[in-house]
């Protein structure tokens, strides 16, 4: 059998039944795909879930507050997804309805190739291919390639040859082992799903794969070294002092500006200053971003008049915190109060 062959007969039998797999609807499509990006399955279902069901539609999510969107999304974590979720919706609404071209759906905040290639795939039936790191390793091991990811020349090239494999199977009318969805959704999936549950980053089980007999790097035993990518980041280390207020049961918050991580989050006094009569609650909690490590003090001062703070705090209630988006860093800090 060719490739895109056996891929569709392993889909066959060991795709992932996933709720949003069950629909054509693209808004339920492209708020699974927003939402898994940089997040598991088992991470972000929930989040799909919950979304769905406070905002079944796109116009029901254009219609919320970005500190709506915020606080429902708080966990998951690079919190531009969430704010270009909003305002792609908005985007949708004032169109009147969702784009079915792959330029249209680019044309959406937030929405690149890969998710683009996803949605028209699948919603809309639309020949293009997605690549991501699953199809990545996949196609790098298969078909032997040492090319870096990462680099122009390696996105194109992966890009072509992973559209060359949709197009064989629509070019020869191959049959398809699955009903109810057209060549390009199912080949997307099951590429997805054999990258994540066979053609795994570590320790995938080779001798079982039914590529094995023409895989190249299992054959030259190279699977481990595949697929290569560059190595560009330079992590950076930041450190926070944060003071929680408390004031007669009230306590300070100011909304993150833009320009700066999190934006559009909550978070508690943000300072330099040794404060007399502070206690010091955590010390050097180690948060890991893409980017940057953040290393976080983490002080309770209560006071019974309220101190001088910037212009951009404000005051609530204690018991009202819960109700304001914040990182997950701010949520660990904020645990401490509780134990």
């Amino acid at each position: 059998m060719s490739f895109t062959t056996t891929i569709l007969e392993w889909f066959k039998e060991n795709g992932r039944a996933l709720p949003w797999r069950e629909t054509r609807d693209p808004y339920a499509i492209w708020l699974s795909e927003i939402i898994l990006q940089q997040t598991r399955i088992e991470q972000g279902r929930p989040y799909w879930e919950r979304f769905m069901k406070r905002w079944p539609t796109v116009e029901a999510l254009a219609n919320a507050t970005e500190d709506e969107v915020l606080r429902e999304w708080q966990g998951l974590g690079y919190y531009s997804r969430a704010r270009n979720l909003h305002t792609a919706a908005k985007q949708v609404l004032v169109r009147g309805g969702f784009p079915t071209t792959i330029e249209g759906i680019k044309s959406l905040k937030g929405v690149g190739d890969y998710t683009a290639a996803a949605i028209g795939s699948i919603a809309f039936d639309l020949p293009a291919a997605v690549v991501d790191g699953n199809v990545y390793r996949v196609l790098a091991r298969h078909f032997g390639i040492d090319t870096p990811i990462n680099t122009t020349e390696g996105k194109k090239l992966f890009a072509a040859l992973a559209q060359d494999q949709l197009s064989s199977i629509t070019d020869h009318r191959s049959p398809l082992p699955l009903e109810g969805s057209g060549e390009a959704a199912l080949y997307n999936q099951a590429m997805m799903d054999f990258g994540a549950i066979q053609c795994t980053p570590s320790n995938p089980n080779c001798p079982s794969c039914p590529l094995a007999e023409s895989c190249v790097a299992f054959r030259e035993g190279h699977v481990s070294e595949l697929p290569v990518k560059q190595k560009t980041l330079k992590i950076k280390e930041r450190h926070l002092t944060y003071v929680y207020v408390r004031c007669n049961g009230q306590t300070a918050l100011h909304r993150r500006p833009a320009g700066d991580i999190w934006q559009g989050l909550y978070e508690p006094w943000l300072t330099e200053q040794v404060l007399c009569g502070a206690v010091l609650l955590r010390q050097n909690v180690k948060h890991v971003l893409t980017h940057r490590i953040l290393y976080a003090d983490f002080w309770l001062w209560e006071v019974e008049e309220r101190p001088q703070l910037p212009d951009d705090y404000f005051w609530i209630k204690e018991e009202e915190v819960g109700n304001y988006g914040v990182p997950r860093l701010i949520e660990i800090l904020l645990e401490t109060l509780n134990t």
